[in-house]
């Protein structure tokens, strides 16, 4: 089935239907919450409001765009709430406990193993590139996450991000450069091979 008809499903009574979608999504919202938070707890919980916003808005829905384009704004704008939270209350340690109950489950996010003999350098390759792009600003680690790590076109990066799509394609050109820039800084490489090797751990890890 595809989203229309799993949603059409919901909207009827059918509530069990909503995790089709949650299990053909989980990952890249997570992903994208990922890269945007820098934090494997707030990811999880980053990914369970989003998907729990959408839940409670799905009537809303108009398919004026695909629900994937709808749930990665849904997801950016939690994300983005949540950073200018936690930027407001830096100077204060604080802890939250939420209690609150929820309807949906904990999301059971998988997260796949490269070859065993890739595995250390594929591991090494994500964290300099995490450790990079973590150090970006966030208009920028927000465009890359979207484009490089899941996939979407300019368009539906436009409609996320409310940007004209010329804006769109100009800020990823800027972002890459500043994120293999950093990689470099962060990274060893000689002089000759610096960029294309930069380059290679980038694409290997986004």
């Amino acid at each position: 089935m595809d989203d229309r008809e799993i949603i059409e499903r919901v909207l009827a009574g059918d509530n069990n239907a909503f995790g089709e979608l949650v299990e053909r999504y989980q990952v890249k919202v997570y992903n994208l919450a990922l890269r945007l938070t820098g934090n494997e707890d707030d990811a999880c919980d980053m990914a369970q409001e989003a998907f729990l916003r959408a839940w409670r808005s799905l009537g809303a829905f108009q398919f004026e765009s695909a629900f994937s384009t709808w749930l990665f704004r849904l997801t950016h704008n939690v994300c983005i709430d949540h950073l200018r939270s936690r930027q407001r209350k830096s100077a204060v340690s604080l802890t939250v406990q939420d209690d609150e109950s929820s309807e949906l489950s904990q999301l059971d996010l998988p997260d796949p193993a490269p070859d065993p003999e890739q595995a250390l350098l594929l591991a090494e390759d994500r964290a300099l590139v995490a450790q990079a792009l973590a150090a970006l600003p966030t208009d920028y680690r927000e465009i890359l996450t979207l484009r490089a790590i899941n996939d979407l076109s300019y368009q539906q990066i436009a409609e996320i991000l409310h940007l004209q799509e010329g804006t769109v394609k100009s800020r990823l050109s800027r972002a890459r450069a500043q994120l293999r820039n950093k990689v470099l800084e962060l990274g060893n490489y000689s002089a000759q091979s610096s960029s294309k090797e930069a380059e290679r751990r980038m694409r290997n890890a986004l």
